[in-house]
């Protein structure tokens, strides 16, 4: 049977297997469902990024006369040291170990994509990757938890009379509340079954709205009561934006169109929740007490689920289930600004 490939560059000639051969025209359509099962398996922007990061190694094996394939694990190794000193890119800029470990699992599954293997634990390649690991790596530099004050001032700044505020309103007060991924806040349908590349679907009832989400740990649903007044309450906001925008069913959020007058039919794309976290961050004065270029960096998508982690007051089991997070470990990690000595080991151990 031939080989499903992904987005990736297209194969050279060297690069042909006999497996590539044209299948027959009765398994054409097979093949057209196993590619999109293939690309089912993970989000656009992994594959987006596995994509990018190929094109680099692929690039980077040009400019050193190696190829690319099959794969090397010596050249993979000299590959990912050369991304940890600068020497990988044309700009000079060394990568993080994130990065290069992103880079690394792009190239298995790249690899893989073609049938052929690559050994990450061979020396070449884990030997290296331990010492990066061991010079290089750091702490994650998180993004700002929003608070609510925050979220309060951030609200302000939008235009209540604007169809554009009214969406940008019910996306803030929605992702906070549920502490949603940027792509589980745009990938909502209104109602089940309505679109191919939905993420999940909301239901309105009268308590508050339920969300049946697809996220990285599988479906989960995520309750979102009203609030306790109409100006912050996510239910309301969402349920302005529906009743102005006439959305009957499809893509909950969508871009604005005919000079900011109705609702276009198209999806916003996930990066336009970081942007808009970003803009009415900085326009609220959100830690103002920062250099505005060091402003500019600490707010993005995720801003939202810190805040929820941060602020909520309940259970840490709670915003673990709200959160979907597989551990209660992962959900500390987003609780920036919680009591970390509430717990004193020392007193309680007598000293």
């Amino acid at each position: 049977m031939a080989r499903i490939t992904d987005d990736s560059p297209e194969k050279r000639p060297q690069e042909m297997t006999a497996q590539d051969a044209p299948l027959p025209a009765r398994l054409r359509d097979l093949t057209e469902r196993a590619r999109g099962y293939v690309e089912a398996a993970s989000s656009a922007n992994t594959r987006k990024a596995y994509a990018s990061d190929w094109k680099h190694f692929a690039a980077w094996c040009r400019r050193q006369n190696l190829s690319p394939l099959p794969p090397d694990p010596q050249v993979v190794g000299l590959y990912i040291t050369a991304c940890a000193s600068g020497a990988a890119g044309r700009g000079g800029k060394a990568n993080t170990v994130s990065t290069i470990e992103r880079r690394l699992s792009a190239i298995g599954w790249n690899c893989a994509q073609r049938g052929l293997s690559l050994d990450r634990g061979d020396r070449h390649i884990a030997t290296v990757l331990a010492g990066i690991r061991n010079r290089h790596a750091a702490p994650p530099r998180q993004k700002e938890a929003i608070l609510p004050e925050d979220l309060i001032a951030m609200l302000e700044t939008l235009d209540r009379g604007s169809l554009r505020g009214l969406r940008d309103r019910a996306m803030l007060l929605l992702g906070f509340a549920g502490g949603l991924r940027r792509s589980e806040i745009t990938g909502l349908d209104l109602g089940r079954d309505q679109t191919e590349d939905g993420r999940g679907w909301v239901e309105i009832f009268d308590k508050g709205a339920l969300l049946t989400l697809r996220g990285k740990t599988g479906w989960r649903e995520v309750e979102i009561g009203r609030g306790s007044t109409e100006t912050t309450c996510p239910v309301a906001a969402l349920e302005t934006w529906i009743r102005f925008a006439r959305i009957a069913g499809g893509p909950l959020f969508r871009r604005v169109t005919g000079k900011g007058k109705a609702a276009g039919p198209n999806r916003l794309n996930d990066q336009e929740v970081a942007r808009l976290v970003k803009k009415t961050a900085l326009a609220a004065g959100v830690r103002g007490d920062l250099p505005e270029a060091e402003r500019a960096l600490k707010f993005a998508g995720h801003s939202l689920r810190a805040g929820l982690a941060s602020s909520a007051e309940i259970d840490e089991r709670h915003v673990q289930k709200q959160l979907g997070h597989a551990s209660a470990e992962m959900t500390r990690r987003y609780q920036r600004r919680r009591d970390r000595f509430r717990v004193n080991l020392t007193k309680a151990a007598g000293l």
